[in-house]
């Protein structure tokens, strides 16, 4: 059987086997197809030395650590696969280890900087004057931020839900990494944005119902995840703040942070944002350290001691 044809079982188990979203997969092929144009052999008849030999030409290309790790990893997982099948005696990847990654904190905006962003979201729905299509998009993006500001949903999540979340009250269910699901609350300001929102694309006899919150004419039916994070950028340099690094994820590393500055335990935040393991999540403890530090700095009887 050809490398692609491997690729594509290997494909299909993780869709079917472990759930793999289209986004995982997608990965998984550009990484194993990758590496399947850097041989001069097939891709399943690949040995140790040959996959050693990439990772050092990936490092001397200047590939980030991460990137190496992540390549290897999907190595590791396909080589495993065709070793379980039968399909190969040995794993080549077995004696190999991934290099280091660091582990860079999240960005994260201030709550200064989100207030003002969301401000700028609803002053631009009060705009006089907008067209109907203007004041829906408006709406939409306004939506768009109170929803994942107050849930912390993956932007994939985010951009996908279905419309029936409007009726579900002060909270809905969401299916994330997995097929895993999760209770997600809402806040009232989350609500009536929209609300406010499908209230106006409702009343433009142009729109076509649809089944999701955020229809777009797009191979998916819904807002793309690359349109949603080029209207953020253009919404955030409106309100003065810096568009370098910033993107939808940012915005959900706000959600975690900031909860957990307000006094959240982990487990909670781990909940609320659909981690498997709690370890993905103590990435932001960065917060409760600083967190921590103020209350024993100002609460400990000896802390002016000298």
């Amino acid at each position: 059987m050809s490398s692609a044809g491997d690729i594509g079982l290997f494909l299909d188990m993780l869709a079917v086997e472990r759930g793999a979203s289209p986004n995982t997969l997608d990965a998984y092929r550009r990484d194993l197809t990758d590496f399947a144009d850097d041989l001069s052999g097939a891709l399943n008849t690949a040995s140790t030395d040959d996959v050693r030999a990439y990772l050092a030409r990936l490092e001397a290309n200047g590939a980030k650590a991460s990137t190496a790790a992540r390549r290897l990893s999907a190595l590791k997982q396909y080589f495993q696969f065709l070793y379980a099948e039968g399909m190969r005696a040995d794993d080549p990847c077995e004696p190999l280890r991934g290099p280091k990654k660091p582990k860079p904190l999240p960005k994260v905006m201030g709550e200064d900087a989100v207030d003002r962003l969301l401000t700028q979201a609803k002053q631009a729905c009060e705009v006089a004057g907008l067209t109907p299509s203007k004041q829906i998009k408006a709406l939409r993006m306004r939506a768009l931020l109170e929803l994942l500001y107050a849930t912390g949903l993956r932007v994939s999540e985010l951009v996908s839900l279905p419309r029936s979340v409007a009726g579900g009250g002060e909270a809905f269910v969401v299916r994330g990494k997995g097929g895993r699901e999760r209770l997600v609350p809402l806040t009232p300001i989350a609500q009536s944005a929209m609300t406010a929102y499908l209230e106006a694309l409702d009343a433009d006899k142009r729109q076509t119902r649809s089944t999701f919150l955020f229809p777009a004419d797009s191979a998916e039916g819904h807002l793309t995840r690359q349109a949603f994070a080029r209207d953020l950028k253009s919404l955030a340099a409106a309100a003065g703040l810096p568009t370098k690094g910033l993107s939808p994820h940012v915005l959900r590393h706000a959600f975690a942070s900031h909860l957990l500055a307000h006094g959240a335990d982990l487990r909670t935040v781990q909940s609320l944002l659909g981690h498997k393991d709690i370890a993905t999540t103590q990435i932001y403890t960065h917060v409760l350290d600083e967190r921590l530090h103020g209350l024993v700095t100002s609460c400990h009887p000896l802390s002016d001691a000298t």
